[in-house]
């Protein structure tokens, strides 16, 4: 007739680790997100010029992943290690809406779609012209950002002694 208390716990449980897992993931994908944009803000404060991209792309995964090596070293999480699928999502969605884009004078004009992808996305051979040149800093960088953390949160848990 009714649930017996156990099953009742039991399911609560299971609905709080659930909401456990979700904010811990948020949590350290907001962690991975803002150490980039920390590391672009005094990019910019400092000025410094002539800096090549893959400088760039190298620096936002090296600069998370530091971040989470030093948090998995403190408080391991499992969940910190599985952020590099919202970068993934990100670069597949970055990528749908580029991919959609119409092309013209200045802005990839004729490029195949592997063409339009690496000339938004990583500048080469030159840039595409399409969403203003911002594609590295609106996809690729937030992107390798949350790879980064997540090597990093892999490699802290793993080194941690029990």
């Amino acid at each position: 007739m009714g649930e017996s208390t156990e099953e009742v716990d039991f399911e609560d449980q299971e609905a709080s680790k659930l909401s456990r897992q979700a904010f811990s993931f948020f949590l350290h994908a907001l962690l991975a997100l803002g150490s980039w944009f920390a590391m672009m803000l005094a990019g910019y404060a400092l000025n410094p010029t002539g800096i090549p991209q893959w400088a760039i792309l190298v620096l936002s995964l090296v600069v998370p992943l530091a971040v989470a090596l030093l948090i998995a070293r403190i408080h391991p999480d499992t969940m910190a290690t599985a952020v590099w699928l919202l970068g993934l999502i990100w670069m597949l969605i970055m990528s749908l809406w580029v991919l959609d884009m119409p092309t013209g004078p200045n802005q990839c004009f004729q490029c195949g779609a592997t063409e339009k992808l690496t000339r938004t996305f990583f500048s080469l051979p030159r840039p595409s012209g399409l969403i203003d040149n911002d594609g590295p800093f609106l996809g690729t960088w937030p992107a390798m950002a949350l790879l980064g953390y997540s090597i990093g949160a892999w490699l802290g848990k793993g080194r941690r002694k029990a």
